[in-house]
């Protein structure tokens, strides 16, 4: 099955982590909660646009690659609404003053998003029993009690959807590996602004911390958890 890597990481450095044993798979354990990062009209727009128009709303957006992942992350939901598995919203909140440090220096653009953009997108809201967990750094882990919500709720894996491939997903990821939580992350349900970067993120994280699949692979393996 095509990987979104594909003609994008040499054949070689793929044999190269082969070789060397990487890649392995981890699977599902019994207990799965989802992880919905930073779905915001932040990061998709009000409405599906393409990337330069979507920007012009809100300069943090991803445009219509990320309504494309909505869709996906509404297939997962689904499924945890059904079976009553715990979702977790991590979420950026809107920047006061002492929160800008570093943040600012690298992306300016994020101090000056308004506030609709920081509503999460309708298609996946969050329910009263969801639970909600603001963060002020691209971990999910990092300065939140979502180790311990995880724990309290008996999760032994994680399916991790959002945004941005390549900062909160993946950060998120490593933490969650650092954790020893099984990982899935299901590559069409994660958007990031740069194609490249969201491929070359993808192969990282699933040759060392995650099961990268697709929506599709994902929602197999969770129907057929007992």
């Amino acid at each position: 099955m095509a990987k979104p890597w594909d003609g994008i990481i040499p054949e070689e450095e793929i044999r190269a982590y082969e070789a060397a044993g990487f890649g392995g798979p981890a699977g599902l354990g019994r207990q799965p909660a989802l992880l919905i990062i930073d779905v915001q009209y932040r990061t998709v727009g009000t409405e599906p646009k393409p990337f330069f128009e979507a920007i012009g709303e809100f300069p943090t957006s991803c445009g219509e690659i990320g309504w494309a992942a909505v869709r996906q992350i509404q297939a997962l939901l689904e499924v945890f609404r059904e079976r009553d598995w715990p979702v977790l919203y991590p979420h950026v909140s809107p920047k006061q003053s002492f929160d800008y440090g570093r943040l600012a220096d690298k992306i300016p653009a994020l101090m000056t998003v308004a506030g609709k953009g920081y509503e999460f997108v309708e298609e996946v809201a969050p329910r009263d029993q969801d639970i909600l967990l603001p963060k002020k750094h691209p971990s999910a882990f990092f300065g939140t009690p979502l180790a311990s919500y995880l724990i309290d709720a008996g999760a032994d894996c994680l399916v991790v959807t959002g945004c941005t491939t390549s900062g909160c997903i993946r950060s998120s990821v490593a933490d969650a590996f650092s954790y020893n939580f099984r990982v899935m992350v299901p590559h069409d349900a994660v958007y990031d602004r740069s194609r490249t970067s969201h491929a070359v993120n993808l192969f990282d994280m699933a040759y060392k911390y995650a099961d990268v699949v697709s929506t599709e692979e994902a929602l197999m393996s969770l129907k057929a958890i007992g």
